[in-house]
């Protein structure tokens, strides 16, 4: 369990741990920051392999600066623990965010923290222990914005709209994504006419994509 707040993590022990016992053998190693994270994935992968890991995304990044998230020590695990499933928690729910977790990751388990319960909680590792994928409300939400949708958009489309979201101005793009910025106007049109509004605003702009789940 990878998590900086020593509670949530309290609190996921005490549950699984006292509904889970039963069922199955439970032990459980604990890091707060990715330091730490990494070497207990790393002594894992050359000793006993973990079957699952919660990894929370907002985490203290190594000291080399190498790994910044959890979403880096996901795809360290993957690599170091092919076989081992991956449970994402984090407070960050902006389907931008969610979108590319799943595009980079593509974890057994998907949960919003202010989704979670200890009831959910015990059921999604029982649904992921059993071999089938587990998301919380929000995320499936997501899905069901997404599978209205009949195009996708590349990530840097995707990062034009999320930085356009954060009340980025338009001029000012260039600095967030690594593009000219004729090249962002000319990406913008093209969003705008996926979306059918050709002629409308950022504020449309922002509205649609929202609609559709891309921010």
């Amino acid at each position: 369990m990878i998590d900086d707040h020593p509670m949530i993590i309290e609190g996921y022990k005490n549950t699984l741990l006292g509904e889970n016992q039963r069922d199955y053998n439970i032990s459980i190693d604990v890091a707060s920051n990715c330091d730490d994270a990494y070497a207990k994935i790393v002594k894992a992968s050359n000793t006993t392999p973990y079957h699952l890991l919660f990894i929370d995304i907002k985490l203290p990044p190594s000291s080399d600066g190498k790994i910044t998230s959890g979403e880096d020590l996901a795809k360290t695990a993957k690599k170091l623990l092919p076989k081992a499933k991956i449970i994402i928690l984090t407070m960050h729910r902006e389907d931008h965010r969610i979108h590319n977790i799943f595009r980079n990751i593509n974890p057994s388990g998907f949960l919003i923290k202010s989704d979670l319960t200890s009831v959910e909680l015990l059921l999604a590792f029982n649904t992921i222990m059993s071999g089938t994928p587990y998301y919380s409300a929000t995320v499936n939400n997501h899905f069901r914005k997404m599978m209205n949708n009949n195009f996708s958009l590349d990530e840097k489309n995707l990062k034009i709209l999320y930085h356009l979201s954060r009340g980025v101005k338009t001029k000012n793009l260039p600095d967030y994504v690594s593009l000219s910025l004729s090249a962002i106007e000319k990406r913008k049109n093209h969003i705008k006419e996926l979306f059918a509004i050709s002629k409308g605003d950022d504020q449309q702009l922002l509205e649609e994509a929202r609609k559709r789940g891309f921010v």
